[in-house]
């Protein structure tokens, strides 16, 4: 993506910041253990925490977690919801954290937006040694037949690379982690991948909301927005599974890890 887009892109989701909230999924539990089983602490930064969907889930499991997020309707609706929580303004490429300050850093599909040239160093910075560096992201399981139905009726702008098991993989190997800077050793070992199952109960309503929040449709001019959005309710209303009622979007969420040296 051209950085002009990207960094619309980035910037889109504080117009949804309510919708965002309300119909965007949490994390499987079992991954965010995963995620923090290195870390030397329970110190934990959540980077790009939007309106708190991991940091409520870092919360329920007792560490000690500060969110940090740039867009202040986003900020907002975290510190709405999850008033107890310490959250600030900030950016991966800014934090306003002391030095080894925090024994993880976790991005719930954030860090794809990062600029790692810059993000990385003060990541690094922030960490404590040993400290944990992982991004999670939830992607659809498009191994399952009307998923992998929905995925082409929605389109790469909608459910890109990186939203479906077939392809997370290869997409998040390396390309979101710090890399060496001109002067210095790379300030992280190499990554591990791992992927946890999740699902979110939805409807087709609401899984149309959910899709409705993503960068590709919240850029997209209006027309061409809403019709996109009527041919994936068509869709769900010809499947058996999405017709009528509650049902499960099955999930992944995956995760890429890596450890500060």
């Amino acid at each position: 993506m051209h950085p002009d887009d990207r960094r619309r892109h980035a910037s889109s989701f504080g117009a949804a910041a309510a919708a965002y909230a309300v119909h965007r999924p949490d994390y499987a539990h079992d991954a965010v253990r995963w995620a923090l089983e290195p870390a030397p602490g329970k110190r934990v930064l959540d980077l790009g925490a939007g309106t708190g969907k991991l940091t409520r889930v870092l919360d329920l499991l007792g560490v000690d977690v500060v969110a940090i997020e740039p867009d202040p309707a986003m900020l907002a609706e975290l510190r709405r919801e999850l008033q107890h929580v310490r959250a600030l303004s900030g950016s991966a490429e800014a934090v306003p954290l002391p030095d080894g300050s925090v024994d993880a850093v976790l991005a719930g599909n954030a860090m794809h937006w990062f600029d790692m040239a810059v993000a990385g160093p003060e990541i690094a910075r922030v960490l404590a040694p040993g400290g944990v560096l992982a991004g999670l992201w939830n992607v659809m399981d498009d191994r399952i037949d009307w998923v992998a139905g929905l995925r082409r009726v929605s389109g790469s702008a909608v459910i890109g690379p990186r939203d479906t098991p077939s392809s997370w993989r290869t997409e998040t190997a390396h390309a979101h982690l710090p890399r060496p800077g001109e002067s210095g050793p790379r300030p992280f070992g190499s990554a591990e991948q791992a992927e946890f199952a999740h699902a979110q109960r939805r409807t087709a309503d609401s899984l149309v909301a959910t899709l409705a929040t993503r960068a590709g449709l919240l850029t997209m001019p209006e027309q061409e927005r809403a019709t996109l959005l009527g041919h994936i309710r068509t869709y769900l209303a010809s499947r058996d599974e999405t017709a009528e009622g509650d049902f499960d979007l099955p999930m992944l969420t995956c995760v890429l890890r890596a450890h500060r040296l």
